[in-house]
């Protein structure tokens, strides 16, 4: 492994399946997808079958409210897979390196990125910290440990994490993508994905190439150029990051220094997207309210803000989502969209004072109601059933993005997402964390 501490970068050997494994079958999107929608990951079950598959090195976050000898059941089939996988005929390893790739979909014709390996010693999601690799969005502490009891059962890792790269002159990855593709070498994966998502295709970038070189250069100015010293951000996959560094904080202190360096478990695997990137486009995530109609969270809504100077209109405010006007629209059944506006909100963003609500309605429900977070209009539609009803909440600016984060530390815990559900990212390659 190659390290580069002062910009929170290692280079490290990926697992790749073989040329032999069916890579449709093999790649699977991000477990925290699709999380109230359990036929979707049956039907990607059925689609697998017996197949070689990340499928069965994950545990969908859709099915985590089984009981809990059907979760000791998959924890040890994760284990178990993996080591079978590690002794099969399944992967290759890689050489140090990274892997620059393009990803298509219906929405998006091109979205680039670079698959590394991060300090987790350099990574917080504690708000004003100044850390290299900094949270975007509040942290739940309580999604951890059931992360960390996955993390520390298995050998390897496959990462869904999406770090962001303030990057306007596409000096890292973009460079490194045409350099790769004028090349003579040959793509290490080139495959379509299940369903919608579209298609991918990657190179490596071995640690002893120009290419390199040129991505450690660039990751240095970059760094030098920050205002504070912050170099990722946090886009996607935050509390399987925080679930990686817990599982690091677990195990560090049994180890000597010298250990503590280069051990594979203090780097984490993830996907580099630069913000600028035209294919990244940001996505409000909605919310869904079980156990509460439209018309009774309006109600509810009216007392909550009574000091905000709110109202209740079908129309929607264009100008909103500032400290002066913020706006978002209650969905549900047998009803009209119906648009609740805050002039003197309670938070600084809509999505702040929708989940103030929200908390305070779960809280004195005692368990009555509940709160999904969901990507997509049609799925919070869908989802908002008789009994139930949907939020659906305004876009955050990417170009203000990383300035928030340096002023202001994390946004509300999930503010926003990164295209649609069937954009996210897709299981495809594994490191050894032990």
């Amino acid at each position: 492994m190659k390290i580069f501490e002062n910009i929170a970068v290692a280079a490290a050997p990926i697992l790749i399946p073989k040329e032999t494994i069916d890579m449709k079958k093999w790649a699977v999107i991000a477990c925290d997808q699709y999380t109230s929608e359990p036929e979707y990951w049956e039907a990607v079950e059925q689609g697998v079958k017996d197949s070689p598959s990340t499928l069965n090195l994950i545990y969908p976050e859709a099915f985590l409210e089984e009981d809990e000898t059907k979760k000791a059941d998959r924890l040890l089939s994760i284990k178990k897979t993996a080591s079978e996988y590690l002794n099969g005929d399944i992967w290759n390893e890689t050489e140090d390196g990274f892997i620059v790739l393009d990803r298509a979909t219906s929405l998006h014709p091109s979205r680039k990125g670079l698959v590394i390996s991060v300090d987790l010693e350099q990574y917080s999601y504690e708000k004003g910290n100044k850390e290299r690799i900094r949270a975007t969005e509040g942290t739940v502490l309580s999604r951890i440990p059931p992360r960390v009891k996955i993390r520390a059962n298995s050998p390897i890792e496959l990462p869904h994490i999406m770090l962001l790269l303030d990057d306007p002159n596409g000096n890292v990855i973009e460079k490194a993508w045409d350099a790769m593709i004028t090349s003579s070498n040959k793509a290490i994966y080139d495959t379509d994905l299940w369903g919608q998502s579209g298609h991918i295709k990657g190179y490596f970038v071995d640690s002893n190439s120009e290419v390199f070189d040129g991505i450690i250069a660039a990751f240095k100015t970059l760094c030098e150029e920050s205002k504070d010293g912050m170099l990722f951000a946090v886009g996607d996959g935050n509390h399987s990051l925080a679930s990686a560094k817990a599982h690091w904080d677990s195990i560090k202190a049994s180890l000597n220094d010298e250990q503590r360096k280069s051990h594979p478990a203090r780097f984490a695997l993830a996907e580099v997207v630069n913000i600028h990137d035209k294919g990244l486009e940001f996505e409000p995530i909605h919310r869904v309210v079980f156990g509460c109609d439209a018309a009774s969270l309006i109600e509810e809504a009216k007392k909550f803000y009574a000091d905000c100077s709110v109202s209740f209109t079908s129309e929607k405010c264009n100008n909103c989502d500032s400290l002066s006007c913020q706006c978002f629209t209650i969905v549900g059944t047998n009803m009209s969209d119906t648009n609740c506006i805050l002039t003197k909100p309670k938070h600084s963003l809509a999505v702040g004072s929708v989940q103030m609500l929200l908390d305070s309605l779960v809280e004195k429900s005692n368990g009555a109601i509940s709160v999904d977070y969901i990507h997509g209009e049609d799925s919070v539609r869908r989802l908002a059933t008789a009994g139930n009803c949907g939020i659906l909440l305004p876009n955050v600016s990417k170009n203000s993005f990383f300035g928030t984060i340096e002023t202001e530390g994390v946004f509300p815990r999930k503010t926003f997402s990164m295209g649609e559900a069937f954009e996210k990212r897709f299981y495809i390659e594994a490191k050894r964390i032990v």
